[in-house]
């Protein structure tokens, strides 16, 4: 028996449906999630944060917008540290994992050169938002 072409466009229209309904969960499925919100930094945190690298000896190893002397090239260069993308090429450049990075980078990411800073939490994190605050202006 064959079917009438009614029949044969009903059902090739239904698949023709389902696979792009397929299709587009699919895609859906594989989006990458929403990015993290905009870092909002306490008032004060940034000039915190210069007078905590200028205290704990940053620019030795690192040049560092707002300091002129030193200027370390031991380390990476943290002018526009904003753009850098990965801390350390291998941890996502978000404010928590610079500011634990900071404080105690071999223990974040073993095997990393940069040695323990007398810092602390707090300062840590004011350390972060100066570097995540600068940029190419």
């Amino acid at each position: 028996m064959v079917p009438d072409r009614w029949t044969t466009g009903v059902t090739v229209s239904i698949i023709s449906h389902a696979a792009i309904l397929l299709a587009l969960i699919a895609l859906l499925g594989g989006c990458k999630p929403p990015p993290e919100e905009r870092y909002i930094a306490e008032p004060g945190a940034a000039a915190r944060g210069l007078a905590a690298i200028k205290r704990a000896g940053c620019a030795a190893c690192h040049r560092i917008k707002g300091i002129d002397w030193p200027q370390g090239e031991l380390g990476p260069s943290l002018i526009d540290y904003d753009d850098v993308g990965p801390i350390a090429g291998a941890l996502p450049g978000t404010p928590a994992n610079l500011a634990a990075f900071v404080r105690n980078a071999p223990a974040v990411k073993p095997g990393s050169t940069m040695p323990p800073m007398p810092v602390t939490p707090a300062e840590a994190r004011d350390i972060a938002t100066y570097l995540m605050g600068t940029s190419h202006d």
